[in-house]
């Protein structure tokens, strides 16, 4: 019998620690019945301050109105959570953790590569939750807590949930966004009748553009969790279906964020807020419950604590995509690579918290320009031709997967149309410049995935004709 693939084993906790990592979960292995689970574990995951805070730049970073502001997050939410939702049914149907599933696209070399852009996705997203708590940490101290110290706080609360693995994970996000729901409303009383609907600009090529790349920030944030989708239930049963799983996570995803986002977006039309909303969504909440005193302080606590509902599952999946690396990185336990990503994303949120909105919104973007192509890619291979076909027995054997050259070099035509497209503060792409020069717009993400697109449709067919011509000859 093959010892690659030590899933029942695996499963067994030590200490409490999950042992199991990529392995594939069989169908008479699976325990996690809960269904309404694909709905609190992004419920809570998204019901953070980390979602006001991308709100909250619509108004001081892309300089737009209320009701302009509104529409694109409706719209680019809507874009953003459909593949988190797709992926998400994949979990129960192949039980496979969701980046070990690229390499049925782009093969075991190109999954790897894939991989390590999830981490550096993870990893980033760890630095901008905690930067966005370590910021209220420091305000309800009234600066006697330095950010760096609240960064370590949070790290540690956070990591010390994520060790413990799948069945913690959903433990603590089944409850953690109730006291969070509660606290939000009790901000939106106490801001909410000051907010004004600022009128929206002028609409020029500049508002136009300031608009789009609003847009691609906000379908960054919610199509990040797309590289994590099918790690958080691929425990429930095989026959579990498709179409709840699939509106549990769309609704579990977009209902916090359209609700938060457009309360970050009021909070910065408050006039007495004007200074906070130049310094991020922490700064704001605290400038919003500061009235209440005590009581206030209080609730801002436990808000700068719900960033760790949503760093939970970066930090899992980060483990999670270091064991696709390899059979060498497969060895050593999930847990090992989660407490190795978080000291990272420590060492790398101290030193930006003091540019916190330009990060923020470089992040954001970054992320939307490789997970477009990537998720295209995904989507079309598992609709178009695999027609929901896997050989799921043969997930861990490199010969029998495929090639992936083609996955390759469409992901590389769409970070071509990223790089066409793209429009940041240190480089502006030729296409993007086109449209209100110097400052370009930002279509990055939106050419990417019709590059990647166009080049997978074609390309695979080929790839797919050239093994079965390898076969034959065998």
């Amino acid at each position: 019998m093959s010892t690659r693939n030590p899933a029942p084993t695996a499963a067994i906790p030590v200490g409490g620690i999950e042992q199991r990592g990529i392995e594939r979960v069989l169908p008479s292995e699976r325990t996690h019945v809960r269904i309404i689970d694909n709905f609190t574990m992004w419920l809570s995951a998204n019901l953070v301050i980390s979602t006001v805070a991308l709100g909250a730049l619509a108004v001081p970073v892309f300089g737009l109105g209320f009701w302009d502001s509104l529409g694109v997050i409706v719209l680019f939410n809507v874009l953003g959570v459909l593949p988190v939702a797709f992926f998400s049914t994949l979990g129960p149907r192949l039980g496979l953790r969701q980046m070990t599933i690229s390499r049925y696209s782009f093969g075991w070399h190109g999954a790897k590569i894939m991989a390590l852009f999830n981490v550096a996705a993870c990893i980033g997203w760890s630095a901008v939750n905690v930067i966005v708590g370590a910021q209220i940490v420091t305000a309800i101290s009234g600066g006697a807590v330095p950010v760096w110290a609240g960064i370590l706080l949070i790290a540690v609360l956070t990591t010390a949930v994520s060790l413990y693995g799948y069945r913690y994970v959903h433990r603590y996000e089944r409850f953690a966004w109730m006291p969070m729901a509660a606290i939000f409303l009790i901000v939106l009383f106490a801001a909410g009748g000051q907010m004004q609907a600022l009128p929206t600009p002028v609409w020029t090529m500049a508002h136009v553009a300031s608009l789009v790349s609003f847009g691609g920030a906000i379908f960054g944030f919610a199509t990040g969790w797309s590289s994590y989708a099918a790690d958080y239930n691929v425990n429930q049963p095989e026959n579990t279906a498709p179409s709840r799983v699939f509106w549990l996570t769309f609704f579990g995803v977009i209902i916090p964020c359209i609700l938060l986002e457009s309360l970050g977006l009021g909070l910065t039309t408050v006039a007495v807020f004007g200074k906070a909303a130049q310094s991020g969504g922490g700064a704001l909440l605290s400038a919003a419950l500061q009235p209440l005193g005590g009581a206030g302080k209080l609730l801002l606590f436990l808000l700068a604590l719900s960033v760790i509902a949503n760093n939970i599952p970066n930090d899992y999946s980060a483990g999670l995509s270091m064991q696709v690396l390899g059979r060498g990185f497969q060895k050593i336990n999930r847990a090992v690579w989660t407490l190795i990503g978080a000291v990272v994303y420590v060492l790398i949120a101290i030193p930006s918290a003091a540019h916190f909105n330009a990060t923020l919104e470089n992040f954001l973007l970054v992320v939307a320009y490789w997970l477009g192509p990537w998720a295209i890619i995904l989507i079309l291979e598992h609709l178009v031709f695999r027609r929901g076909s896997y050989n799921l027995a043969d997930w861990n054997t490199q010969h029998k997967l495929p090639v992936g050259w083609a996955a390759m070099i469409a992901m590389a035509a769409g970070l071509f149309g990223v790089y066409l497209g793209a429009a940041q503060s240190m480089f502006v792409g030729p296409i993007a410049g086109l449209f209100n020069p110097p400052y370009g717009m930002d279509i990055g993400f939106e050419l990417g995935v019709v590059f990647a697109a166009i080049a997978y449709l074609i390309l695979r067919p080929i790839e797919l004709r050239g093994a079965a011509r390898a076969v034959t000859l065998d």
